[in-house]
């Protein structure tokens, strides 16, 4: 797999991988109603090049064979403690899980999260994400909180977990 950072170019590449992650990780959990309220919001093809021409994100794209098979959005987060580095979204395709594709992913996180100069990096991730937790608790994340989110109308709890580099 090559690991590259995503360009305005990529903006409808990562509006299709987005999605299918988003539904195909959330949607057997959630109603349709919340699911199409938050997914029609947050990824579209001009939400994501908005998000890639950003200066405060980064998203990494993972392609495998000409096709993007996963992603991961870091936001710089200044004024936090540290210079700390969130991981806003972190998705491997599902037909890709378990080939260590989320292992190098996250390695090149931390490698970029280390060239922004931040000792911390958080996430936040559902708390009824079993799969997810246990892959960042292997990674050394902590938990160190939690917080709302808003899944359309549903609220719903993360868990804050955290790394220091």
């Amino acid at each position: 797999m090559k690991i590259r950072i995503a360009t305005p170019a990529d903006a409808a590449t990562l509006a299709a991988i987005s999605l299918k992650t988003f539904v195909d990780t959330f949607a057997p959990h959630n109603t349709a109603a919340d699911m199409d309220a938050y997914t029609s919001a947050a990824f579209g093809e001009d939400v994501q090049r908005r998000e890639i021409e950003s200066a405060d994100v980064i998203t990494l794209l993972g392609d495998e064979d000409g096709a993007t098979v996963a992603y991961a959005q870091l936001r710089h987060t200044p004024g936090g403690p540290h210079g700390d580095v969130e991981i806003a979204r972190f998705y491997v395709d599902q037909s890709h899980h378990g080939h260590g594709i989320a292992q190098m992913l996250m390695d090149a996180v931390e490698e970029n999260a280390r060239a922004l100069g931040a000792e911390r990096i958080w996430l936040g991730v559902w708390e009824h994400n079993l799969r997810a937790i246990a892959f960042y608790r292997k990674c050394g994340f902590i938990q160190c909180g939690a917080h709302p989110f808003l899944l359309g109308s549903d609220l719903q709890t993360d868990w804050l977990m955290n790394r220091i580099l």
